[in-house]
Order: structure tokens, then C-alpha cells, then sequence
């Protein structure tokens, strides 16, 4: 389906989407959100849940077979979420992250995830998820939430932040990455803005930054920034799905991702399972940016030397991964 390209997924949740995992109302509406998206922009020809379905708890066993087994991934990052105000287990627990990279050794890599308003408490889980369980990176999440009401807080802030990327490289671990954008559930969209980035990015210069979803609707801001700071890497996280749903809306996302920052800078990620990976990675694979709009912005083609960069080459590199040796291990090689 996408000849020899390496795909390496940045972004694969294990999700619990049980109402009952949910603090109340702020809760439920999170993952009625994330509901929205699956109906919204799941890929024509594949199946879109009913409630029943979605709403649930997912397992490891079968989020496997959804991306290796069904799908051309080859590599994942199992990546929770600390939504532990909200949720029960954070959504995407650690712990279940964890066991998918234990499940899968060769082709799972395991973040850890904290809330860095605990202070101490989240340095010392860092140091858990990274001596214990093996954790590469961090997924950290701007805005917490007390009692269902939004309670932001700022990656360059030198109290709350810069505690956690100091700790980051003490353990040896050099990607973090973070939720931009797209707010969900009862978040101001303000807050999930990313002027903040500057400052962690000039003042770590030793971490790469993935800024998930390219901080949509704040495309324009995200690559003033990606083309300021070497640092600075933006992932298509759910912004590829609107390939399959609104083609136009993506070919101007990157397009402007392409001028601005280049083809190396950008990092694909399925969002399993909030979709089926399957359709979206075929379709971004066949998509090519109108001509029009090659000219208009004058980013050049979206060639398939780029895709293969954006689909798996970006990430590898970041985690220092020699993809010629995987795909010899994992029997993919030619």
C-alpha cells in the first residue's frame, strides 16, 4: 500500500472510554469530543463505531492488531495521558502504556507521562516510568483540571516546567513532546496556545519539543516558531485525518508546514484508536498537493521522499533508531 516507506506511529493511545472511568460531566465531555472526531474524520471504507463500540475500554491485544496487523505500521509510540483530574486512570494510563511496549519489544517504545504541578511527586514518577519501565520521552498536557475547571499551566514556566526538562535530560530522555491545540472537554481554546514554546525551546536547546497536531487553529504561530528553533518538531497527529474529510484544509496545513519548516520537522501520528490508521495512512500516501497551491505558497511537492521522512524516517531519528537494521529485525528489509 505504501511500498517501502517505514512507518513509525508517534501518537497510539490505550484508551479506557468507559463513562464510568469519567469525573463527571467535564469527563464525559472530553471523550464525547474525541467521539465527535472518530465519526467525523474516520476514512471512507472504514467503519465508524457506534456508542457502544467506542465507548469503552480498549486493549492492548486488540490496538496491536488494529496497527501491525491490519494496518502498514511498523513501529508505535504508546503514549499516555495524565488526564488524572478528569479520569480515573488519565484516559491512557502509564501502566497500560508500558505493558504495550512490554508486549511488543520490537516495535512499541514506551513515554512516560506526569502532571507537573505535583512538583516532586511527578519528578519522582519520571524517574519511575524511566529506570523502571523503560520510558524514551514524555507526553505532557498544558492544562489540568481542578474539579472539572481548567487549571492551565506553561512549558516555559521556570517553577512548574523547567523542573521536569531538567529531570528529562538527568534520566537521559531528550523528546518531549505536547498537546496544542484542539482543545477538548470544558478547555478554553486560549489555553492550548503555544507562545510558551518559545521559551522552553531556547532554554533546552538539548530536548526536541514535538508540538502535537501542529497546534491547530494555531498553524500560523506553530511555524513562526518551528523555523525559529531547531528544537521544534510538529506532529500531523489527527491533522492528517482531515486528508480523507476535508483534502483542501490539509494540503494548506502542509503546505505552509512545508515552506516553513521543511519536510524533516514533521512527525505522522495515527491516533489509534480514536481511528483505524488503515485509511488515513492510505490516503495520505496517494495525496498530492493541488498545483495551485504548490505555486501559491511555494513549499514544493509533497513527494513521496517526504512522506517517507514524515511517515517514520523524522521520529526514527529522534529516537535514534537505524531504520535499516529494524526492518532487517522486524523482517522487513527487501
Amino acid at each position: 500500500m505504501i511500498d517501502d516507506a517505514f512507518v513509525f506511529d508517534g501518537v497510539c493511545h490505550v484508551f479506557n472510554f468507559d463513562k464510568s472511568n469519567a469525573f463527571g460531566k467535564p469527563g464525559e465531555m472530553f471523550i464525547e469530543h474525541l467521539y465527535a472526531f472518530h465519526q467525523v474524520l474516520n476514512a471512507p471504507g472504514e467503519k465508524t463505531l457506534s456508542r457502544e463500540e467506542y465507548m469503552r475500554e480498549w486493549h492492548v491485544e486488540e490496538i496491536g492488531r488494529m496497527v501491525f496487523d491490519e494496518s502498514p505500521t511498523d513501529m508505535i509510540i504508546a503514549q499516555p495521558l495524565p488526564l488524572t483530574d478528569l479520569f480515573k486512570d488519565g484516559l491512557s494510563s502509564w501502566e497500560r502504556c508500558a505493558e504495550m511496549a512490554r508486549r511488543y519489544p520490537d516495535r512499541a517504545i514506551f513515554w512516560g507521562s506526569v502532571n507537573p504541578l505535583e512538583g516532586k511527586k511527578a519528578l519522582d514518577l519520571m524517574e519511575i516510568q524511566v529506570k523502571e519501565y523503560g520510558a524514551r520521552g514524555f507526553k505532557l498536557y498544558n492544562v489540568r483540571y481542578d474539579y472539572g475547571q481548567p487549571f492551565p499551566w506553561r512549558m516555559d514556566d521556570p517553577r512548574v516546567a523547567f523542573p521536569v526538562f531538567e529531570k528529562a535530560l538527568e534520566l537521559g530522555v531528550n523528546i518531549i513532546g505536547v498537546h496544542k491545540g484542539v482543545p477538548l472537554g470544558p478547555q478554553p481554546v486560549e489555553h492550548t496556545q503555544a507562545w510558551d514554546m518559545d521559551g522552553a525551546a531556547a532554554n533546552f536547546p538539548e530536548i526536541n519539543f514535538i508540538i502535537f497536531h501542529v497546534g491547530l487553529p494555531f498553524i500560523d504561530e506553530i511555524c513562526w516558531q518551528l523555523v525559529r528553533y531547531p528544537n521544534l518538531y510538529a506532529s500531523i497527529a489527527a491533522t492528517v485525518n482531515f486528508v480523507v474529510r476535508s483534502p483542501r484544509v490539509f494540503a494548506e496545513t502542509m503546505a505552509k508546514l512545508l515552506f516553513w519548516c521543511g519536510e524533516d520537522k514533521i512527525i505522522y501520528g495515527g491516533e489509534s484508536p480514536i481511528w483505524h490508521p488503515r485509511g488515513a495512512l492510505k490516503a495520505f500516501w496517494e495525496f498530492e498537493l493541488p498545483e495551485d497551491i504548490v505555486q501559491g505558497y511555494g513549499c514544493g511537492q509533497l513527494t513521496k521522499e517526504a512522506k517517507k521522512k514524515i511517515l517514520g524516517l523524522n521520529l526514527a531519528r529522534l529516537h535514534g533508531i537505524d531504520v535499516e537494521e529494524k526492518k532487517r529485525s522486524l523482517g522487513l528489509a527487501a
